[in-house]
Order: C-alpha cells, then structure tokens, then sequence
C-alpha cells in the first residue's frame, strides 16, 4: 500500500470515529439534572479582629445544566436555606442562614466518553437571612451584616457514565462569599467565608 493510500485509510478512520462521537453525543438529551451531598469547608476570614467563623456541615444540592453544544453547557446550581452557627474566638454569638444559587458556564473535554472532566466558572449570589445575635452580643455591639453577596466561582469535576443515562458526579467549587460586619450601623470590617465544596452525587441525562 502506498503512502497516499495508508494516509487515506487514516483519515477515513478518524472521519468514522469523530462521527461516532458525534453521534453518541446528539443521541444524549441536552439537559443533565444532578444531585449532590456537599461537603462546605469555610475560609473564615475577616477583618473586624472579631475572629468570626461559621461552621461547616454537609449539604443537599441539586444542579440543572443545559448542553447548548457538545461540549458547553450552563449550570444552576440550588440548594435550601443552610443555617450556621456563627461564632467569635470561638464562642457561639448567633446564627445565621445563607441561601446560595450559582451560574455556571462549563466546558466538558469529552462529552461521549465514560469519563467526561469538565472545568467551569460562573457567578454565585448569597442570600443572608434569619440573622440572630446573643442578646449580650445586640446590646454591646448593635451588630448587623450586608445582606446580599455577589462573587466568583471556580469549578472541576466529572461525569461517569453508569449506564446510557445516569451518572455518578464528582464535583469540586471554590465560591466566593464574604458580607460587611458592621456595629451601631458602623462598618467594622469584611468577613469571608469563601467555602471550597466537595461534592459527590449522581446525575441523569435527558
């Protein structure tokens, strides 16, 4: 066989394999719902000298995307109200909830293999709600938080299909999520929690 003719030969067996490909991935649904245990690891840093934390715990999440092309897709990522405690130095000082939902643009490396890593960064809106102070802490301090906080959020993870349409996920995030502290309507300082989130869970493909 000639050099054109082996050249030849390869190009139609990588045509026939990308149309493979090609192939499989129109045949998948453009819509893949997840659903997660998380794991939030909070930063906790500030800048009041208060020392503020909140705690960490494992949470529910479940995510929506929407494949616009073989390998782009746009996450939403939801959750419910997670409470925490809040605390100063280590002492407890009052509760708060957080409600936090994140868009996401996602590029999948391979969208019709069995494992299909994928890299994402999108934007995360915080919602801060049922905040509460120890009664001594309100009468000392006044204190009160931004309500609403606005940042990034980077993300890596993978898809193993498990069968044509279900998969197990496996999920990494690092969110930017911070609020201003303030005391008798003065800002005091900045407190971050900037949680990494570990997630696990499985998805299905429609």
């Amino acid at each position: 066989m000639t050099k054109l003719a082996h050249t030849l030969t390869a190009i139609a067996a990588l045509t026939l394999c990308l149309a493979g490909t090609a192939a499989q991935a129109q045949q998948e649904g453009p819509w893949l719902v997840r659903v997660r245990a998380v794991n939030l690891d909070s930063a906790n840093k500030d800048t009041t000298g208060l020392g503020l934390s909140v705690n960490n715990k494992v949470i529910p999440e479940l995510d929506i995307s929407y494949f616009f092309a073989p390998n782009w897709a746009a996450e939403l990522v939801l959750t419910i109200p997670q409470k925490h405690t809040l605390r100063s130095g280590g002492a407890e000082i009052g509760s708060l909830k957080h409600l936090p939902p994140t868009l996401s643009l996602q590029y999948h490396f391979a969208p019709a293999a069995t494992f299909r890593p994928y890299v994402g960064v999108g934007v995360n809106y915080t919602h801060f709600s049922s905040v509460n102070f120890a009664p001594a802490v309100q009468a000392a301090l006044s204190p009160s938080i931004k309500k609403d906080s606005y940042g990034l959020s980077f993300q890596v993870g993978a898809d193993i299909a498990l069968s044509k349409t279900m998969y197990l996920n496996l999920d990494l995030k690092k969110v930017q999520i911070s609020t201003k502290v303030s005391s008798a309507g003065t800002e005091v300082g900045k407190f971050k929690v900037d949680p990494l989130l570990v997630g696990v869970g499985l998805g299905w493909r429609f």
